[in-house]
């Protein structure tokens, strides 16, 4: 069984920063993906970043190239997502989840595990 624990998350003022964590229990392989997903009013849940846990492969939405970086810890089984230059349209609730699937994924229906969602707002 594997159980993801998220911290992080507040509000924030536009070119802020924050760090998301995700503490993952469980299985876990160097093969295998980890991402963060996130879910704004009105809008689908949406990939932001993914991982392997080698940490040699990443993928991330265009809309945070640049400004956000995925990581990982192997040591602590964590997952890190730090945020940069944040802006209002990075208002979401933020998910942490993770896949047995290999090689990077970036569909929803690949990953069975979740966290809970934190909330990430940036005001103007």
């Amino acid at each position: 069984q594997v159980q993801l624990v998220v911290s992080g998350g507040g509000l924030v003022q536009a070119g802020d920063s924050l760090r998301l964590s995700c503490q993952v229990s469980g299985r876990t392989a160097s093969s295998w993906p980890m991402a963060w997903f996130r879910h704004a009013p009105g809008k689908e849940r949406e990939v932001v970043a993914t991982i392997l846990w080698s940490g040699d492969r990443t993928d991330y939405a265009d809309s945070v190239k640049g400004r956000f970086t995925i990581s990982t810890d192997n040591v602590n089984n964590t997952v890190f997502l730090q945020m940069n230059s944040l802006k209002p349209e990075d208002t979401a609730v933020y998910y942490c989840a993770a896949s047995f699937a290999l090689g990077l994924r970036t569909m929803r229906k690949d990953y069975g595990y979740w966290g809970r969602g934190t909330q990430v707002t940036v005001s103007s």
